[in-house]
C-alpha cells in the first residue's frame, strides 16, 4: 500500500509498521518524503532503498547544478545564494536522521558520492554482495559537503581509511565497507537479497516497544554528538518520562504468557499526527 508518492521516489507499506522508501532521482523531493513518513505514526521502521536495477546512486545530478546559472556573479551575493543551495540539500539529505524511526539503507550495486551522503545520515546500512562505495567528491574538483565528512568520522571505525577514502576518491568494496564500519552486514546476492534482508531486520524491530524503538534512535544520536555525562543527564530525563507507558507492562505480561505482546501504536487516535 503506497505511503506517498513523488516524481521521483515512492514509499509503501513493506509489511506492517516497515516503510519501503525507493530512490531515484531526487533531493528535494527526498526530503519532503521523509519529513511526511515522520509524521506517519503507522510507521515504526523505514528501508531505503533505490529502483534502480544496477546501482544504488551514482551521485548528485548534475541537472541540479543548472540552478547556479541563476545566481548573482557578485562575489559576495553569490556566495549566500551558494551557502542558502548547500543548507537546502544538508537539510533534506539530513531527513533521516531527524526522522523519528530508525531507517535501514539497503544498498546495491554503486554508491557514488552523494550514496555516500545518503546512506551516512541512515542508522542502519546493509550492503549486498555486489556493491562498492567511493567518496567521489574530490575527483570533481569540491570537498564533500552534504554530510560525509561531517559523519563518516562518527559513524565508522577508522578514522585514518575514511580521510584516504575521502582524499583518493578511489572505488572501495562491500567487504572494506564492513571492516570500516560504514556497513554492518553483507548479504550475499544484489538488489533482491539485501532489500529482502533489510525488510527482515526491519520486521523484527517493527515487533518491539515503538516507544523503546524512537527512544533508542534519539537516545543514541543524542550519544554520538555529546558527552557522556549530558547524555547520561538526557536520557534520564527522557525515559523519566516515557518509562510510564505501559509497554514495559505490555512486556511483562507476553513474557509470562509467553505470547508476542500487543503495543499500542504512537497515536492511538485517528487523524492525529506526531
Amino acid at each position: 500500500m503506497s505511503i506517498v508518492d513523488g516524481k521521483y521516489i515512492k514509499a509503501s507499506f513493506a509489511a506492517p509498521y516497515v516503510a519501503h522508501v525507493e530512490l531515484s532521482r531526487m533531493w528535494t523531493e527526498y526530503g519532503e518524503i521523509f519529513d511526511k513518513i515522520s509524521r506517519n505514526p503507522d510507521v515504526i521502521v523505514v528501508v531505503l532503498s533505490s529502483s534502480l536495477p544496477k546501482l544504488f546512486t551514482a551521485g548528485l545530478d548534475m541537472n541540479a547544478l543548472d540552478a547556479f546559472a541563476r545566481f548573482e556573479t557578485e562575489p559576495a551575493r553569490r556566495a549566500l545564494q551558494l551557502r542558502s543551495f548547500i543548507l537546502a540539500f544538508q537539510n533534506a539529505i539530513s531527513a533521516t536522521e531527524r526522522c523519528p524511526y530508525p531507517v535501514i539503507a539497503a544498498v546495491h550495486g554503486g554508491c557514488i558520492g552523494l550514496g555516500i551522503d545518503i546512506i551516512s545520515a541512515c542508522d542502519i546500512r546493509y550492503g549486498s554482495s555486489d556493491s562498492s562505495y567511493s567518496i567521489k567528491e574530490v575527483d570533481v574538483g569540491l570537498a564533500a559537503d552534504i554530510g560525509t565528512l561531517a559523519r563518516i568520522g562518527k559513524i565508522t571505525g577508522n578514522h585514518s581509511l575514511s580521510v584516504e577514502l575521502a582524499l583518493t576518491a578511489r572505488t572501495f568494496s562491500a567487504p572494506e565497507a564492513l571492516a570500516l564500519g560504514l556497513l554492518s552486514r553483507v548479504v550475499d546476492g544484489g538488489r533482491d537479497a539485501v532489500i529482502r534482508a533489510a525488510i527482515d531486520l526491519a520486521q523484527e524491530i517493527a515487533g518491539k516497544s515503538p516507544v523503546a524503538v524512537v527512544g533508542t534512535k534519539r537516545l543514541m544520536l543524542h550519544a554520538r554528538d555529546n558527552t557522556v555525562q549530558d547524555n547520561l543527564e538526557y536520557t534520564a530525563t527522557w525515559n523519566g518520562v516515557m518509562v510510564q507507558a505501559p509497554d514495559m507492562r505490555d512486556t511483562m505480561v507476553g513474557m509470562k504468557s509467553k505470547t508476542k505482546p500487543q503495543y499500542a501504536p504512537l497515536v492511538t487516535k485517528r487523524g492525529a499526527k506526531l
